[in-house]
């Protein structure tokens, strides 16, 4: 048995050698190794201790187990996903609509999905790019591609694709679908912190500390997460931000446990990204605009980020490295000429070249970090991070537990069991429980939470690493409103009773709910 662990040990080794080659870090990383090895710090006869040492003290080891942490975790979430051949098809039909109506879009705008901007345009662009909400373009006639409840339809009649059902499955919209989700009490053992009844931010900053010489619960999470910081190992980071972070050291903290710390490579391609846009108009450009127009510039927490948005949204838009970290999760996307570079050889592209088509309310993935960043490149980096670790399961159909199928199921099974009489309310009333809590679950209720409660519900996604907190959060959050709801039985009613969740405190809400006996 322990030459076959080893074996098993040896051929992981060879494969993450072999996967660290192909990764941006690899080159400067490489690099810096060499020129430890060639320092007076690494001795030729003691060479693996003074050069393990050497590492260490130059921060080279934490950038290595770093990198093997976020390689580990890619590993792990690849393995559990097993599509079902049946929403394989389905998720094929949704993608073959979605190119439909943009090509449609297209031909009724007269217009084409890529060109070649024309050089007055160009500079026009550049000379706006940190004004861009000044930048002049008719979008009346364009219109979203699709909106959330759109998507809704989509996955409710996932039904048609699975002929799979028990006789003791109510018949309601995803029950039938063979996937494994969690029961409350296993989400109390996941998110075990919380179900103890442990001290976190979100509930009473003031509340007096244990730890001498810290008064209170955030002076003792401040003093803990700066020395995390300095650490910078992600493992430890994830750790400390299940209790959540303190809005001062939140930006450094997200950004050193997804790997997006900005380096001169990444500042390079960047600017890549944005000769991009300066270079091709999109037909997306212009849904893009509209989004944010749609969304954040109508939106008091976030109108004053318009202008960062723009830049953010738009180079995502041209960052093929997404489409290549998620080849397997995002179909497949419209292969394009671009109009004006027909006899060029690069006149075929990938459209768009990250692969991602983007909805009504797509932006608000990406506003709570305007709170966080002031420079477009860390802010853009660290939401791709998070766009790639978590929000694009949330608008594909998979079966992996923690794509949007997987929570709308456990959504239903957590109100069915915990909630009973609201369930049978939504009965007899004849209402699809999920149709009243999908548009926080598709957008992980960025634009519905205040900043300040979104923020402390994302540390607690990326300190679990899950998105099962979702669907929880809209249980608790219907508990929290039930005797409203029982007073109405209409949609528009219901959605009337949830509309402001401004009073929402996120962290005790769920802490209450978990701790239920």
């Amino acid at each position: 048995m322990e030459g076959i662990k080893e074996e098993s040990i040896h051929h992981t080794a060879v494969k993450l050698a072999d996967e660290i080659k192909n990764l941006s870090i690899y080159k400067s990383f490489y690099s810096d190794v060499q020129k430890l090895v060639s320092s007076n710090n690494v001795k030729k006869e003691d060479f693996k201790q003074t050069l393990q040492q050497a590492m260490k003290e130059k921060g080279l080891d934490t950038k290595l187990r770093n990198t093997v942490f976020h390689w580990v975790r890619t590993q792990n979430k690849q393995s559990k996903i097993d599509p079902l051949t049946s929403l394989s098809k389905a998720s094929a039909q949704w993608e073959k609509r979605i190119h439909k109506s943009l090509n449609s879009m297209c031909s009724d705008l007269e217009t084409s999905l890529a060109k070649i901007r024309p050089q007055s345009e160009q500079e026009e662009f550049a000379d706006k790019w940190n004004e861009l909400s000044t930048y002049s373009l008719d979008l009346s006639k364009y219109r979203p591609v699709y909106a959330p409840k759109d998507f809704l339809e989509v996955l409710l009649t996932l039904s048609g694709y699975v002929p799979y059902t028990r006789e003791d499955e109510p018949k309601w919209e995803f029950a039938h679908l063979p996937l494994q989700v969690k029961t409350l009490d296993q989400l109390r053992k996941l998110y075990i912190e919380w179900s103890n009844g442990e001290p976190l931010l979100g509930v009473n900053p003031n509340m007096p500390s244990s730890v001498p010489g810290c008064p209170t619960l955030e002076a003792e999470r401040i003093g803990l997460g700066e020395r995390v910081a300095a650490l910078g190992y992600a493992p430890v980071i994830q750790e400390y931000l299940k209790k959540g972070s303190p809005q001062c050291l939140r930006a450094k903290l997200w950004s050193q446990v997804l790997g997006a710390e900005v380096l001169t490579q990444k500042d390079n391609f960047f600017i890549k990204l944005k000769k991009s846009v300066l270079e091709v108009d999109l037909m997306i450009d212009k849904l893009i605009f509209k989004d944010v127009q749609l969304t954040a510039s109508n939106d008091d927490q976030y109108f004053v980020f318009e202008d960062l948005l723009y830049q953010v949204m738009l180079c995502f838009s041209r960052d093929s490295e997404v489409r290549m970290l998620l080849k397997d999760g995002i179909g497949t996307p419209l292969t394009v000429t671009i109009k004006g570079r027909q006899t060029s050889p690069d006149s075929v592209t990938v459209f768009p070249p990250s692969g991602v088509i983007p909805f009504h309310g797509f932006t608000m993935y990406a506003t709570p970090f305007c709170y966080l960043y002031d420079d477009p490149v860390q802010l853009y980096y660290t939401f791709r991070a998070f766009y790639i670790r978590y929000w694009h399961r949330l608008h594909y159909i998979s079966t992996h537990p923690q794509g949007i199928v997987s929570l709308c199921l456990l959504y239903e099974r957590l109100l069915e069991a915990n909630e009973p009489l609201l369930w049978i309310h939504f009965r007899n009333i004849n209402i699809n429980p999920i149709r009243v809590v999908f548009k926080w679950l598709m957008r992980a209720f960025s634009g519905h939470l205040p900043p300040d409660q979104l923020l402390l519900l994302w540390d607690a996604i990326l300190g679990y690493d899950s998105l099962e907190i979702l669907p929880l959060l809209a249980l608790a959050i219907l508990s929290f409103r039930k005797e409203n709801i029982f007073q109405v039985n209409t949609l528009q009613n219901v959605d009337a009773v949830l509309a402001d969740l401004s009073t929402v405190s996120v962290i005790p809400l769920l802490q209450l709910s978990l701790m239920k006996s």
